[in-house]
């Protein structure tokens, strides 16, 4: 299982605290060595478990095809008037990201990245209907060369750190990597009018093979 660069540092740094108190149970308590020995490697392996990169090729890239960015659950399918960049009514579709989920973000589309932006702010639960504005989020916009698609990762309750891998002016690749949201969080994409939704509220995806819509 291939882990990502953003649980190196982590993963490490836990694993040695883990083998620290494990070496302290033994000498100080060698009867709860079995309790905590498990314990530690139960809990190791959900954090390791929730940086796996998993290889996920596109099967036919098409910038009028908008792949998901990341695993997880629609939660939203609802026209929203969007406010930071375009001003106007878009389709929003968002995907709740829980902590067993990939936290991968991929990119849905190709292109040029018109738009960045780092939002500081609070950390509501993911689906809370606020959490798109108020919550610490990232905005991305990316222009296939005839339409824009604007892009939220929006930190949860337990995820206060968003990594963003693109700068404004860079041309991207779709399904290669956009950034990663640490320990539970949402995606917002939000898309023109007369794009054809392809999935429903309550539906399961997956990052670079479910198709969210069609431009």
């Amino acid at each position: 299982m291939k882990i990502h660069k953003e649980g190196h540092r982590l993963l490490i740094t836990l694993l040695v605290v883990l083998i620290l108190i494990n070496l302290l149970i033994r000498f100080f308590w060698p009867a709860g060595l079995v309790v905590t020995g498990l314990a530690s490697l139960i809990f190791y392996l959900s954090v390791l478990q929730f940086f796996r990169d998993p290889k996920r090729e596109i099967q036919k890239r098409d910038d009028q095809l908008v792949y998901a960015p990341a695993d997880g659950k629609v939660v939203v399918i609802e026209t929203t008037e969007e406010q930071e960049y375009f001003n106007d009514k878009r389709i929003q579709v968002s995907i709740f990201m829980s902590p067993t989920n990939v936290h991968i973000n991929r990119n849905p589309v190709s292109g040029k990245v018109n738009y960045f932006k780092y939002h500081p702010g609070k950390y509501l639960v993911a689906w809370h209907p606020k959490s798109s504005t108020e919550n610490e989020r990232t905005t991305v916009v990316i222009d296939n060369g005839k339409q824009e698609i604007l892009l939220r990762q929006i930190a949860g309750a337990m995820a206060k750190r968003i990594k963003t891998y693109l700068q404004v002016g860079e041309n991207v690749v779709q399904g290669e990597d956009l950034g990663f949201i640490k320990f539970g969080s949402r995606v917002d994409i939000l898309l023109p009018l007369d794009a054809i939704v392809k999935v429903e509220i309550g539906q399961k995806v997956k990052g670079n093979q479910t198709i969210i819509a069609q431009l």
